[in-house]
């Protein structure tokens, strides 16, 4: 499992981090983690992942893709175009590269709004976007969308 943390909220991010880890970590998953700028770079790090297995013959794809940030509302534009801009990306992504893809970049007006879906005992959007990537895992195996092991 790739999880790829969108530093720009260090705090925030880690609480999202806390709850994927948690979620992989029940479940027996093993991950790394990548760590990327902000929100607006997440989606370039998934296709670096992807592109960099073409450069290598032993080794394979990361079975899944957990995506961590926050966004918080300015006064510009600029919310507007990282927070769709990024979330479009991944969704092409997934899409063109059958991904199991976690969306867990947070998007808020306010930094108390972002605390209370980070958290672990609150709304655990980190734990969510890890659960999300295990639920497409599953359905990539039962559809025989992962190579034969050979």
């Amino acid at each position: 499992m790739m999880i790829i943390e969108a530093r720009y909220y260090p705090e925030i991010v880690d609480e999202l981090a806390r709850g994927a880890i948690q979620v992989l970590e029940q479940h027996g998953s093993t991950y790394k983690r990548f760590e990327v700028p902000g929100a607006f770079e997440v989606p370039a790090a998934v296709r670096m992942a992807i592109r960099s297995m073409d450069f290598s013959l032993d080794r394979r794809r990361f079975d899944g893709y957990v995506c961590l940030g926050c966004v918080i509302r300015g006064e510009t534009s600029h919310y507007d175009i990282v927070a769709n801009e990024s979330a479009r990306a991944l969704q092409n992504l997934a899409c063109e590269f059958t991904l199991a893809l976690g969306y867990g970049i947070i998007t808020c007006d306010t930094m108390e709004q972002a605390w209370e879906r980070a958290r672990v005992d609150r709304r655990n959007k980190g734990g969510e976007a890890a659960r999300t990537v295990l639920a497409m895992i599953e359905l990539k195996r039962r559809l025989n969308l992962y190579p034969r092991q050979t």
